[in-house]
């Protein structure tokens, strides 16, 4: 249960503080960055094409093409460009979100 809610609040209430963070003294464009957080989840599309589509036990980074290191090197290299920073780095924080509920798995939480 434990890692249920970290893995969904890494997901759903982290992306809110970091929204708050980023966009201190504008409620739209807070509510803009948290929108964005939760369109990264988009990328979870991929797991559509995987057999079995959801599985608990394993690291999704590296399996899935849009979790994959080409993908992730290219949510890297997105960082540098001003329009594309803040959706690279949703990205890169949803692909960090995975792994951590990964690493949660292996220490048996």
């Amino acid at each position: 249960m434990i890692r249920f809610l970290i893995h969904y609040g890494l997901h759903f209430v982290a992306p809110y503080f970091i929204a708050t963070l980023y966009a201190k003294h504008s409620i739209q464009e807070k509510y803009r960055v948290y929108v964005l957080f939760l369109a990264s989840m988009l990328v979870d599309l991929d797991h559509l094409v995987s057999d079995p589509v959801f599985d608990p036990h394993r690291l999704s980074v590296g399996h899935h093409f849009l979790h994959s290191y080409y993908a992730l090197t290219l949510y890297a290299f997105a960082l540098f460009y001003k329009r594309t920073r803040l959706l690279a780095f949703a990205l890169i924080f949803h692909m960090f979100s995975d792994i951590m509920d990964y690493l949660l798995y292996l220490i048996g939480l």
